[in-house]
């Protein structure tokens, strides 16, 4: 037990250091956001820059793990969509609530939890996921709360504008041209090293301290929010890690290296993306906000356990 509080700790603790912050005052009300830009634009991209451009082909071939991981967010945002729509739910509000349900936060709490757990070898596949989830999963939530809205009537001209929307995603450009930088056997001068390492070392503990900041603003709710984000929450941390293992552990008989790291990204706890695109299109967000705090505070729980029984 002590070591599993070795791996949460640091991580967990350092949500609580900038929720702490924040509910004191040491940090303003803009605090949150202006950390999170540092995070998106600078140090994120740098680590995933730096870890696509050092990875073998070997290390980024990995079908199984790429359909594995995509078919377990597929099938969460799916469900909550369905469940939604059926429920009566405006398209632009189900498909938030869906990427809410189906939305891992592998960019802040995936590379340093990962790193810990599983060593250097599980930064290619939380890249790989990363990737999955900021660009694939954000661009179908985008698309359809697009065409809920009826924004962009013509087909053409709606997936011009999700394309525009992707190409300056800087959490998308950063490991393709990490990617690129790899396949043309290119060595990175040790001035520019430097300087990636500094900001990738920067990039977990501003994350993590960003979103503690993010969970310590107060958000007015509907009556019926709290319910709801407890379906969505039930779906992140248990249906979608059990979904991930049958995935990887028996239709790919992935290596049990690679099994652990798909279920902890799967089990990790909700982003701030759901929340923010519900703010951009200025939807309902208190079931988005509730789903990320609940899912945080109870991936404590189903983290601890998860990575017991892989230890």
């Amino acid at each position: 037990m002590s070591s599993i509080l070795e791996i949460l700790l640091p991580i967990f603790g350092l949500i609580l250091a900038g929720f702490v912050c924040r509910r004191r005052g040491v940090l303003g009300p803009q605090a949150a956001s202006e950390l999170n830009r540092f995070v998106v634009w600078l140090a994120l991209p740098a680590l995933l820059f730096d870890t696509m451009a050092r990875a073998s082909w070997q290390q980024l071939d990995q079908p199984a793990f790429i359909a594995t991981f995509s078919i377990t967010c597929a099938v969460a945002f799916i469900l909550i969509l369905v469940v939604r729509l059926v429920g009566g739910l405006h398209l632009a509000d189900a498909s938030i609530d869906a990427i809410a349900a189906a939305y891992p936060n592998t960019g802040y709490i995936g590379f340093p939890l990962c790193l810990i757990a599983f060593g250097p070898a599980s930064m290619a596949p939380t890249t790989i996921a990363t990737i999955l989830v900021v660009c694939v999963l954000f661009a179908v939530a985008i698309i359809l709360i697009e065409s809920g809205l009826q924004t962009e009537r013509a087909p053409h001209k709606l997936g011009w504008k999700v394309a525009k929307s992707l190409a300056k995603n800087p959490l998308l450009v950063a490991p393709v041209v990490g990617v690129l930088f790899a396949a043309a056997r290119w060595q990175i001068p040790a001035g520019a090293e430097t300087f990636l390492k500094l900001l990738s070392n920067a990039a977990s503990p501003c994350a993590l301290v960003s979103l503690g900041l993010f969970l310590a603003e107060k958000r007015p709710g509907g009556a019926d929010a709290p319910r709801s984000a407890l379906l969505l929450s039930a779906i992140k941390l248990i249906v979608q890690p059990a979904v991930a293992w049958l995935l990887a552990a028996r239709v790919f008989a992935l290596p049990p290296n690679l099994v652990g790291v798909a279920i902890i990204l799967a089990a990790l706890p909700t982003g701030t993306g759901p929340f923010m695109l519900a703010e951009f299109y200025r939807r309902e967000a208190a079931v988005a906000s509730r789903t990320i705090l609940f899912t945080t505070i109870g991936s404590l729980v189903t983290l601890s356990f998860l990575l017991a029984y892989f230890r």
